[in-house]
């Protein structure tokens, strides 16, 4: 098994990286998903993050990606060996954004059967309404959590003071306080996290399960011009991070990744993992190939001039 830390707050402990599932049922087919779930368990690692709507930009309303991990969990007889996060609130085709009490009740139940299981670990609130009043999100979470269907709840993209209030709510009311928090933060994003998030994350002790660790794969060193945007699918995202900031961050990862005979994602993944709070970074795989880069992050070990090196280039 490899190195598990505590969620904060829980008796739930996972391993270092956390699987992203938005690529089951999009980018990989059910057989192909199989294979990475099953290499990524063999390697010793139990935390997979879905959401309700993936991949709704396939199909309009999501739900496969949790079919998938369900199917495959059945198959596998592993339930109870592996720690599933799941998401409600995000928009499809079919609603906008909603985390009222009554969306929420209905996921949930549609959730779990997807999932082929009587509980989900990790709850988030994928995004906020602007509209739900936080004692109605939260009071449902309760209900939710009084039935054994949620154990713990976190939150994912809410801004800072949604996130604030959450707390101030969940104190006076005597409600289910947020876990954890899934944040868009990586070598190349580091401001509004930093800047925002983080006094937060250490006031109520959260951890921290970054998404987007990769920066749309820019930190993986394949996209390093325009011309090597047609590379993959997801290569258009990676766009804005061809500036000079940009170079200067590939370009110490690159020294780096040399230093530790390791591959340049493993770098930018073993850079979050050295920061504080951070549980494990979100990172999909479509082949075996990257899963060993995931894999191989949680072995590689920073240095003090690592760190100073990549904080300078990415400040």
């Amino acid at each position: 098994m490899s190195e598990l830390v505590r969620i904060s707050h829980t008796d739930l402990k996972v391993g270092r990286i956390n699987l992203g599932g938005n690529v089951f049922g999009w980018t990989l087919d059910e057989k192909e998903s199989f294979q990475i779930l099953d290499a990524f368990v063999e390697a010793g690692f139990n935390f997979l993050d879905t959401a309700d709507t993936y991949p709704w930009w396939v199909n309009g309303t999501g739900g496969t990606s949790e079919s998938i991990i369900g199917k495959w969990m059945k198959e596998r007889g592993n339930r109870d060996q592996i720690v599933v996060a799941t998401k409600v609130g995000s928009q499809t085709e079919e609603h906008g954004y909603d985390i009222s009490r009554k969306h929420i009740l209905k996921s949930v139940d549609e959730s779990l059967s997807r999932l082929q299981t009587d509980r989900i670990d990790l709850y988030y609130s994928h995004f906020d309404d602007g509209v739900t009043p936080v004692e109605e999100t939260l009071s449902t979470y309760d209900e939710l959590i009084k039935a054994g269907k949620v154990k713990y709840v976190a939150a994912s993209n809410l801004s800072p003071e949604r996130l604030q209030e959450s707390f101030e709510v969940s104190e006076k009311n005597n409600l289910p306080k947020y876990v954890a928090l899934q944040p868009h933060y990586n070598l190349m994003e580091r401001q509004s996290y930093e800047s925002s998030y983080l006094p937060l994350v250490k006031k109520y002790d959260l951890s921290v399960f970054p998404y987007w660790a990769l920066a749309a794969g820019f930190l993986t060193g394949k996209y390093r011009g325009e011309k090597d945007l047609g590379k993959s699918v997801r290569g258009e995202g990676a766009k804005k991070y061809l500036n000079e900031k940009g170079a200067q961050v590939i370009k110490a990862m690159d020294k780096i990744a040399e230093k530790h005979e390791c591959k340049v994602a493993s770098v930018a993944l073993a850079w979050l993992m050295a920061q504080p709070n951070i549980g494990a970074p979100i990172a999909s795989a479509t082949s075996i190939y990257q899963l060993e880069t995931l894999v191989e992050a949680t072995k590689v070990k920073l240095d003090p001039v690592d760190l100073e090196l990549l904080d300078c280039v990415s400040a």
